[in-house]
């Protein structure tokens, strides 16, 4: 067993708009926080793994697959491997749980 609980906490970006922490990384799945601070940018790339997002706190809109919804706490997000997605207009520091299955490699 491993207490995952900090994947809950938000971390202050330290000169850019996003932080990524990682709690677990096994062959099957990663896990990690995935921190965007209010008014900032999300520039991340899609991934060659199928994620999952849990939106702990904070609010933003997501955009994905062609489709646009709002997100706030309790927001639970699939995105499949490769699909282009980001979030846009961070109201409110937002802090993400992330699982990425199997565990995150770079995107290409």
């Amino acid at each position: 067993m491993e207490d995952l609980s900090a994947a809950a906490d938000y971390t202050e970006a330290t000169g850019v708009d996003t932080t990524w922490v990682e709690h677990l990384r096994v062959p099957a799945m990663s896990l990690g926080t995935y921190c965007i601070r209010a008014g900032g940018t999300d520039d991340q790339e899609p991934h060659e793994q199928d994620e999952v997002y849990v939106v702990i706190c904070g609010r933003a809109g997501f955009e994905s697959g062609g489709r646009r919804v709002d997100v706030g706490p309790g927001s639970t997000l699939f995105v499949p491997a490769l699909e282009v997605h980001r979030f846009l207009d961070v109201t409110e520091d937002l802090t993400l749980v992330v699982v990425f299955a199997p565990e995150e490699t770079p995107g290409p």
